[in-house]
């Protein structure tokens, strides 16, 4: 399972892109609106410091304009992706600029007939959420499992990107699920990397040595 980083923020895009972890970025209006800075300005410095897929959101609600503001996004750079709504307007705009060569990710997936619909649309990454699932009371990743077994039976082309990514918990779960990516806030990142036994064994390691060669 590939790892992107659900982020706007540059120094963490660049922290978690230089650890060689990151396969992709994805980002939505409410992360850019958090960093308070020019959106095309900031999805070209993210393409910059990643080598794949950069999801850029559009914002507005109508498919003509989706689709104008798609095509402004996949020019920016080769490796950006058009982040769609999953509203009626949103896929006839997916379509449209499926059959154009841009590529889209299908975001706000909360059910497997809406992953259908994005599917039958052409788009390229279908973005369920987990989370947002689980705090209702729902199985997010039950989700998982059910998309990715729609789109091996009847070989859609999309991949499943788990979004909405609460814990580290919800990281292994979406590989077990067989999630084709997982979206990941940075602290969540973060938080990957820990264990007390990696903790205690390294100790362990660096005390014993120590004691043996004095260094």
């Amino acid at each position: 399972m590939k790892l992107f980083i659900d982020s706007a923020n540059l120094e963490h895009i660049r922290e978690m892109a230089d650890l060689g972890i990151l396969a992709g970025v994805t980002t939505n209006p409410s992360l850019m609106a958090k960093e308070g800075k020019d959106v095309t300005s900031v999805l070209r410095e993210i393409a910059s410091l990643v080598d794949g897929p950069i999801s850029g959101e559009v914002i507005s609600l109508k498919a003509d304009e989706m689709v104008e503001e798609g095509r402004h996004i996949a020019a920016l750079h080769p490796n950006m992706v058009v982040k769609i709504p999953m509203i009626p307007e949103g896929i006839k705009a997916v379509k449209q600029l499926t059959e154009e060569g841009i590529r889209t990710n299908v975001t706000l997936v909360f059910t497997l007939s809406q992953a259908l619909l994005a599917c039958n649309a052409g788009a390229t990454y279908i973005s369920p959420f987990v989370g947002r699932l689980d705090d209702i009371q729902f199985d997010g990743i039950g989700l998982i499992e059910e998309i990715r077994d729609m789109i091996d039976v009847f070989g859609f082309n999309a991949e499943i990107i788990s979004a909405s990514i609460r814990n580290t918990k919800h990281i292994q779960d979406s590989i077990r699920a067989g999630a084709h990516i997982a979206t990941v806030p940075y602290e969540i990142l973060k938080k990957a990397f820990n264990h007390p036994l990696t903790d205690s064994g390294l100790k362990a390691f660096l005390e014993d040595h120590q004691k043996a060669f004095g260094k």
